[in-house]
């Protein structure tokens, strides 16, 4: 199962209450094309065979090719240089092996 590190937590909730979605809502993440990489979207309430992550005020919403892509994996946060030049965090995978949570 996909786990979430604190700091992609605080991001995911600092997301949705930004973009004032309704209880419930959250992260979701797609995988049309897994070949192809991820989609990451805020969405308010599950797709209706999306695997559902919850807790500590945080929901994540796996649609079900990108439940079994991550099955093994984590999601973090991590700071990366901007177009701009400034600081900015972007969600990044992990081996769950591989990143402190």
């Amino acid at each position: 199962m996909l786990a979430i590190t604190d700091l992609a937590a605080e991001a995911i909730k600092s997301l949705t209450t930004d973009a004032e979605l309704p209880e419930g809502g959250g992260l979701r993440i797609a995988a049309p094309q897994p070949e192809q990489g991820l989609e990451l979207s805020l969405a308010g309430q599950p797709a209706e065979d999306d695997v559902v992550l919850a807790g500590e005020g945080v929901s994540v919403f796996l649609e079900p090719a990108a439940a079994e892509v991550l099955e093994d994996k984590v999601l973090d946060v991590q700071p990366m240089e901007g177009p701009d030049g400034a600081e900015e965090l972007r969600f990044a995978i992990g081996q769950q092996d591989q990143v402190p949570q």
